[in-house]
């Protein structure tokens, strides 16, 4: 017995090693939740996906620790938004690595299409998501880098891509249909920061952002006083939070509304704050990349509307 157990023990020790050795590592990893989301949807099951960015996390802001660049260096395909959001990794994304690829999903994006936004470096609003028609092509590029690394799985992966394709595209015209229930002169939207011009380019907003394009610059003095003017001078009801950016800045603002034009302005925040640079938790409204658009003009067009 006691020789059985001196076998026995050297050949559970090294299973055990194995094992622990054994977990598949990750195919993709995505930067942020709004490309996971996608990556999921045409993934089909077929391919891991994780993200580096949960719900909530600022990617302008964003330090990866040890554990995430393990992920990086694991993965076979990592996909980044591109356009400097995820500020500084840039270098660690696109450093050369022969068994893994790295993609900017917005690679394949017209500079014409692009918002000017000096931010990190770059030189356009990395926000691109907020314009369904341009985050649709967005799409289609990890459609294909899918279909490149898996190809036994193409077909799949394109027919879930032509499926959610879709559902993005009735998505536009949804969105576009509840912004005109808006006069003109009500589709007013201010938030923390300016992440949401390219929704006003394509839904009809005017966009003022308390912070610029990226959550790193502080806003200024200046800024705010701006904004107080702006807000007071036209009497815009509302300002809205976003879930990943602080709320302080904004509360300043209204409280300079009140003090110099006696006019209460509401600050739409808590449960009805707009989704930007992350989806929600997985069960929230804002856990998918659809789920966070309807949130956003549903939230936006009865505030605005009152």
């Amino acid at each position: 017995m006691l020789r059985l157990a001196r076998v026995f023990v050297p050949i559970f020790t090294m299973f055990a090693i194995v094992g622990c050795g054994s977990k598949p590592s990750p195919s993709i990893v995505a930067t942020t939740s709004i490309i996971e989301d996608a990556a999921k949807r045409i993934a089909g099951g077929h391919i891991r996906v994780e993200c580096l960015m949960g719900p909530g996390v600022d990617p302008h802001k964003f330090q990866p620790s040890a554990s995430d660049i393990g992920k990086l260096a694991s993965a076979k395909l990592v996909l980044y938004n591109g356009l400097h959001l995820e500020g500084k990794m840039v270098d660690l994304l696109e450093k050369p690595n022969p068994n893994r690829k790295a993609v900017a999903v917005t690679r394949t994006l017209d500079a014409k299409e692009l918002h000017h936004a000096d931010i990190d470096g770059g030189a356009h609003d990395p926000h691109i998501w907020f314009d369904i028609k341009l985050w649709m092509k967005c799409v289609a590029v990890i459609r294909d880098e899918l279909c490149e690394l898996d190809p036994p799985h193409a077909d799949d992966f394109r027919k879930n891509a032509t499926e959610y394709l879709k559902e993005l595209d009735a998505l536009n015209a949804e969105v576009r249909e509840k912004a005109t229930k808006l006069p003109k002169n009500r589709r007013v939207l201010v938030t923390s920061h300016d992440a949401f011009g390219y929704f006003g380019s394509a839904y009809g907003f005017d966009v003022r952002g308390l912070q610029g394009a990226s959550t790193a610059t502080e806003s200024g003095i200046g800024q705010v006083q701006d904004l107080v003017t702006f807000l007071g001078e036209n009497k815009i009801p509302a300002v809205f939070t976003e879930t990943s950016v602080p709320e302080a800045g904004l509360k300043k603002v209204i409280e300079g509304v009140k003090d110099k034009y006696a006019f209460d302005v509401k600050i739409v925040g808590d449960d009805e704050a707009l989704y930007s640079d992350a989806l929600g938790e997985t069960n929230s409204t804002g856990g998918t990349y659809p789920g966070m658009i309807r949130h956003n003009i549903d939230v936006i067009v009865r505030n605005l509307a009152k």
